[in-house]
């Protein structure tokens, strides 16, 4: 049984490209593996978020994300600050972490170029953060995308190297979770390809969205002006329609609208309208658990709690070898 880590944005809601991305994936893995899956509200602070929203936006995510399948009894489900150990690894390992390289990682010079008037501490040194998160609990599996894999490397680095430094085989190296063919990929509602909260305005379908918002932006979905020969190819755009239509539509429905367009007779208002529907009847019980959930303040408080109670024992143990290898010892 791997032992695995993942940590989860703590800004913005859920939509339909996260659940057929990773939350789908987590709920079968918790059941296979030792999971570990965090809120990253540390990682947060690198964008100034107000109190109001920083509390209120973990709060968002962890509800959705038990609403989708995250079983606390089952995992590890933990917001990272109630972890105090993670901070203190943290600090060590930035004692030998190197400018130079922390300032190579891709993020960290994008996030500059972005946000030129906030290059904090906390973005040069979000590895190191993110490395923290993984050894404390000697993760060796981390399921993360491509824009994660440098960070994912250098987690191994900081591993190496403590190991090296130390002369001691205690930390594991991580290596990337591998989802294989299980990842589905969600295209966005304005013609790209990824959907996502940081893409355009309604580009995607969140779990808590009301049904009159989910046919709004549906029905707003970029399109072209439809098919002039039987058999073309279709654009991204409209591709992207058939592909979210193939995951929440019936086959026989699916199969409806391909035929049509093929045959040069497809009306987008109408399939438009049928992908709404279907979407909506989809993200129902997931939208009726997350509203149940969040007025469940109790249960809400003793997930939160619990979790933070099991992921510092493990975080804690971590710390206390590891001081004691560096040298911090009780007189």
């Amino acid at each position: 049984m791997e032992t695995v880590v993942s940590g989860i944005r703590s800004t913005g809601n859920l939509h339909l490209g996260n659940y057929f991305g990773a939350i789908r994936n987590f709920t079968k893995m918790q059941h296979q593996h030792k999971c570990y899956f965090f809120i990253a509200d540390y990682h947060s602070l690198t964008t100034h978020p107000t109190p109001e929203n920083l509390h209120k936006n973990v709060k968002q995510v962890l509800v959705e994300y038990l609403a989708a399948g995250l079983d606390p009894e089952v995992a590890t489900l933990y917001i990272q600050s109630d972890v105090p150990q993670v901070a203190e690894l943290y600090l060590l390992l930035n004692m030998n972490a190197y400018m130079g390289e922390l300032e190579r990682c891709t993020t960290f010079k994008d996030k500059a170029r972005s946000q030129p008037e906030n290059i904090n501490a906390g973005l040069l040194t979000y590895p190191v953060l993110m490395a923290a998160d993984i050894i404390i609990h000697n993760a060796t599996k981390v399921p993360v995308g491509k824009d994660q894999e440098q960070h994912l490397e250098m987690a191994r680095t900081f591993a190496k190297r403590f190991n090296r430094l130390y002369n001691i085989d205690y930390f594991v190296e991580p290596h990337a979770f591998n989802f294989g063919d299980s990842l589905i990929k969600i295209p966005g509602l304005d013609g790209s390809t990824k959907m996502g909260k940081s893409e355009s305005e309604g580009n995607a379908i969140f779990l808590a969205d009301d049904p009159k918002v989910i046919h709004k932006k549906v029905m707003r979905a970029v399109t072209d002006a439809g098919p002039t020969k039987p058999n073309q190819e279709k654009p991204q755009p409209v591709q992207n329609l058939f592909n979210i239509m193939k995951v929440v539509s019936s086959e026989d429905v699916f199969q409806q609208f391909e035929k049509s367009y093929n045959d040069c007779s497809i009306r987008y208002g109408d399939m438009k309208k049928q992908l709404s529907e279907d979407i909506i009847n989809f993200t129902k019980p997931l939208r009726e658990k997350i509203l149940d959930i969040s007025a469940n303040k109790e249960y809400i408080s003793k997930v939160a709690r619990e979790g933070a109670e099991k992921a510092r024992e493990s975080a804690s143990k971590t710390v206390k070898e590891v001081r004691e290898i560096i040298g911090f010892k009780p007189f």
